[in-house]
């Protein structure tokens, strides 16, 4: 299994942590986002991982250069970071998705357990991991989930139904890459294509064939969009370390 992380984007959110970094190479308990992604991966047993860069690509680059052991990693960059949105940085991958493949957005910190059940489950095509919660807000990206776990509806501005949110990784298998990447040519080929997110892409699949969800309720993930995220995810990760250090004992 290969894997695609989306980390093109600034993370402005962030303020002034991101002015002359990007957010993935802000560090949480001594390593940067990147690298505890990375570290994840290839925990799992993925040993081929594409970053899709942008904002400083060189001090990504420089990143990586500097690791030693893991996955293989290599870049691509998007130029168009700032006046696209991801489904942009998909769509200069997009000849990354095919066979078994991951999509995580570059923003996004999962344990090491939680990744074990993606790379594990074994639905055929696509699919989208999602979490449960008491409520969602306008910030969350919302999904409308089935009993049988087929994906209804997934984006934003979804007021009805909303029973879960994705938490920003992606499992595609047995075909779902390749159905992905053409729908993301054909998207960007739109008059709103460099507006869209590329879970628009997928919501749009899901209402015309079967689009599937991994339920990971319980399991523990962080996502770093603003500066209250950098104090929780600090915490998580410090959390995840005291953890793997007691087991090492």
């Amino acid at each position: 299994m290969k894997a695609i992380i989306l980390s093109a984007g600034q993370g402005s959110r962030l303020g002034h942590m991101v002015d002359d970094r990007p957010k993935c190479l802000i560090e949480f308990s001594g390593r940067t986002l990147l690298d505890r992604q990375l570290d994840t991966l290839e925990a799992n047993g993925v040993h081929e991982v594409v970053v899709v860069t942008g904002f400083h690509d060189e001090l990504v680059n420089q990143a990586i250069a500097r690791r030693t052991g893991g996955p293989k990693v290599r870049t691509i960059f998007n130029p168009f970071y700032k006046v696209a949105d991801n489904t942009g940085s998909l769509y200069m991958a997009r000849e990354e998705l095919s066979g078994d493949c991951l999509v995580w957005n570059g923003d996004t910190l999962v344990s090491k357990a939680l990744m074990a059940k993606v790379v594990s489950n074994d639905r055929p095509g696509i699919c989208v991991t999602i979490d449960r919660k008491e409520g969602y807000d306008e910030d969350d990206m919302k999904v409308v989930a089935a009993d049988d776990g087929r994906l209804r509806a997934i984006g934003k501005r979804i007021s009805e139904g909303v029973n879960a949110e994705s938490i920003g990784l992606l499992a595609f298998r047995s075909g779902g890459a390749e159905q992905f990447r053409e729908a993301i040519e054909r998207a960007m080929r739109t008059s709103e294509g460099t507006t869209i997110w590329y879970l628009r892409v997928i919501h749009h699949l899901a209402q015309n064939g079967d689009v599937w969800t991994l339920d990971i309720n319980g399991a523990e993930w962080g996502e770093v969009d603003f500066p209250p995220d950098v104090e929780a995810a600090q915490e998580l990760t410090a959390r995840w370390d005291a953890a793997a250090e007691a087991v090492a004992a």
